[in-house]
């Protein structure tokens, strides 16, 4: 299952919060598609990927100000 957070217009910190808050409600194996504009954010969201086990299996920019992230929960 994909689940999709919308998080455009929200400052940091509020995304990797929201993507925290959300990835608790998620089964192993299913993935949440964070889509935020916040600079910070692609740095942090990464990291907590990374310090959870959480494989991120894609990352783009969309625009000049905006990113699409994909975290699988494990």
């Amino acid at each position: 299952m994909k689940q999709v957070l919308e998080t455009d217009g929200q400052v940091c910190p509020f995304p990797l919060v929201e993507a925290k808050e959300a990835m608790t409600g998620l089964n192993d194996g299913d993935e949440l598609v964070i889509n935020f504009d916040c600079t910070q954010a692609t740095e942090a969201i990464p990291q907590w990927a990374a310090e959870n086990g959480y494989p991120v299996t894609h990352f783009d920019r969309v625009t000049d100000a905006s990113w699409t992230i994909t975290v699988q929960k494990a």
